[in-house]
């Protein structure tokens, strides 16, 4: 049986200061490996290859950033929000008069993923199935960005937000938006304040994320990947598009299709961050996407093309399902890039 210990906020953020980890994204490092978790992709309902609850994908050494998706209303009942995380859901129940999911398993979870494995945990808000297209006006934008906070990040102690991961906490945010979406720039930067303010006062390191489709400038997240949000990396999709991983030419200098070069571009010209991570987006099996997928011996020479960019940061996968139930894929793209992102843990040592 998981045993579970809770942690106050206080104490999570001393554990996670004792132990060196800014969880396990390093902005420094060109071996990221994050891998999307919550919606089964692989589509088995039961066994070994169905989804499994998200210590387990944590476990796994191969795995540095893992966005849970996802957050696909701001606006439900009760004026709250609502995640779908697919069969993971089954461990969760609804706060009264909402759709919002009080998750204790994932709580637990996430905390044992921080602490223990030293991971680093964003939500992801969007996906497929999102329709709401963002938000009527900047003052709505930027009061959601605060419930959002409240309900997702640190436990404030004056706050009366339902919390789905009860005292636990993600590590950010990340958009994955497939329609064209209003006022997401108002709705980022005041998360961006929001983090930065806590940083201030306790040390802890908060990420914003997105994840544009690779022909650039990408029709949904354009309104704010053109300079107004400050942006820690974006899980670009080189797949189901003309500029996938497919189109790749090995041995040319020159990419016609392959569109990487351009978003790191993006990164030194535009970004209103200009040390932005690029991660190269791919499918994690032949079923998670319509093109685009390549096996870890195709991929070699696509990561080490990336590679010459300054902006590389590591390769985005879609989904932990797909990753597991393609066996050696993980380990392969990891060896792909070069090993163990170790840059990421830093061992402090105290004095009494």
């Amino acid at each position: 049986m998981h045993s579970f210990t809770t942690y106050t906020p206080a104490l999570l953020g001393l554990l996670i200061t004792m132990q060196g980890v800014y969880a396990g994204f390093s902005p420094t490092s060109a071996k990221n490996v994050a891998v999307y978790w919550g919606q089964n992709s692989y589509g088995q309902g039961s066994g070994p290859l169905a989804q499994q609850r998200l210590s387990t994908y944590c476990a796994n050494t191969n795995i540095d950033i893992i966005p849970l998706a996802f957050l696909t209303a701001f606006a439900g009942p009760g004026g709250q929000p609502e995640l779908n995380f697919a069969n993971a859901g089954n461990n969760c129940t609804v706060f009264s008069g909402t759709q919002l999911f009080n998750c204790p398993q994932i709580a637990a979870d996430i905390a044992t993923c921080q602490t223990t494995y030293s991971k680093t945990i964003l939500l992801s808000i969007g996906g497929a199935t999102y329709t709401e297209g963002g938000f009527s006006s900047s003052s709505a934008a930027v009061s959601e960005a605060n419930l959002i906070w409240a309900t997702f990040g640190p436990k404030q102690a004056s706050s009366s937000a339902l919390r789905p991961f009860g005292s636990s906490f993600v590590n950010g945010f990340d958009f994955d938006f497939e329609a064209t979406v209003s006022n997401i720039a108002p709705f980022a930067n005041q998360l961006r304040s929001l983090m930065n303010t806590n940083t201030a006062s306790t040390g802890q390191k908060w990420f914003l994320t997105a994840a544009p489709q690779c022909p650039y400038p990408d029709a949904a997240d354009n309104q704010f990947l053109g300079g107004e949000v400050s942006m820690d990396a974006v899980f670009v999709q080189f797949y189901n598009n003309y500029c996938g991983d497919q189109s790749f030419v090995v041995g040319s200098s020159t990419q016609n299709n392959f569109n990487f070069a351009t978003w790191d571009n993006w990164a030194k010209t535009v970004s209103k961050n200009p040390a932005v991570k690029v991660f190269l987006g791919i499918p994690a099996n032949t079923g998670a996407a319509g093109s685009g997928y390549e096996t870890p011996s195709a991929l070699a020479p696509i990561i080490t093309y990336c590679k010459q960019f300054s902006s590389f940061g590591g390769v985005m996968m879609w989904d932990a399902s797909q990753a597991i139930a393609n066996s050696g894929f993980l380990a392969g793209v990891r060896s792909d890039l070069g090993g163990a992102n170790t840059s990421r843990i830093r061992r402090m040592s105290f004095r009494s």
